[in-house]
């Protein structure tokens, strides 16, 4: 079943979790309901690709609304396509949500088991990550381009929570949109570095199409990672939306030709 449902012309939910679990705000924004022009046009939630960022702002603003999450309770990232992940706490709320410059640099995840706080990352094909692990209130969500995903940061985001005392049966995943693998090309590099990780498993996540040319499955990549981790089959969900194919709904890097912005990943506990 797909687990996100489009709730707005401006955002899906995760509405299984969201039902499953009473509080739980989870899912991505779209490209639609915003006010930034041009390429960046309309929803950019990205401060990073040269937009105005009063535009930037009122976009915040406007999905802050929507999704009933004041925006100086969001936290905010300057993603590098590595695998250092940040434990959030409600004095850090509000980093990242309004500028570029108060965000935590150098993070691509964020977890927390606190209520009040918004874990947001900004995405234009990368694969974004949720974490769930109910029984112990913890959420996190994490950034994985293909640099992230074959340095596993699915995996070290497991890692973190067993150090936490939670089981890796414990936790739920849910792979979001993203680039499928008929519009994702990759080359050879790419490809050895994915079989450095995958020397065990039968089913590849790539398939050769031309001379150095590659078709690569980024998603199905991130849920073999999370396999090996210990998260059991069954506690994996994996959209079926790319952001390349449904242009009318996502930026994406790739189709756009990196003159493009960026829709929100975003999971928090609200208040009561």
């Amino acid at each position: 079943m797909e687990p996100f449902v489009k709730k707005n012309q401006s955002y899906f939910s995760i509405e299984s979790w969201m039902s499953q679990f009473p509080g739980l705000i989870a899912g991505m924004t779209t490209k639609l309901g915003g006010v930034s022009k041009a390429e960046l046009a309309s929803l950019n939630m990205g401060f990073h690709v040269g937009d105005d960022m009063e535009a930037v702002c009122t976009n915040r603003e406007r999905v802050s609304t929507l999704l009933q999450f004041p925006l100086n309770h969001w936290v905010g990232a300057e993603q590098t396509h590595d695998t250092v992940i940040r434990k959030i706490s409600k004095h850090e709320r509000g980093r990242g949500a309004s500028s570029y410059e108060t965000s935590f640099k150098g993070t691509d995840g964020f977890y927390t088991s606190e209520t009040g706080i918004l874990l947001t990352l900004c995405y234009a094909d990368c694969v974004p990550l949720y974490f769930i692990a109910p029984e112990n209130n913890m959420i996190g969500v994490a950034h994985a381009g293909w640099k992230g995903t074959v340095s596993q940061i699915g995996r070290k985001m497991i890692d973190l929570w067993v150090e936490e005392g939670i089981r890796p049966d414990q936790i739920f995943v849910v792979i979001g949109p993203s680039i499928c693998e008929k519009c994702y090309i990759v080359d050879n590099l790419v490809i050895k570095l994915v079989e450095n990780i995958l020397e065990d498993v039968d089913v590849k996540p790539y398939n050769l199409i031309n001379e150095n040319q590659y078709s690569l499955d980024l998603r199905m990549l991130n849920r073999l990672i999370l396999l090996k981790a210990g998260v059991p089959d069954k506690n994996i969900s994996v959209t079926n939306f790319c952001t390349s194919c449904h242009h009318d709904v996502f930026f994406s890097h790739r189709r756009d030709q990196g003159k493009t912005g960026r829709m929100l990943s975003y999971i928090g506990w609200k208040e009561y």
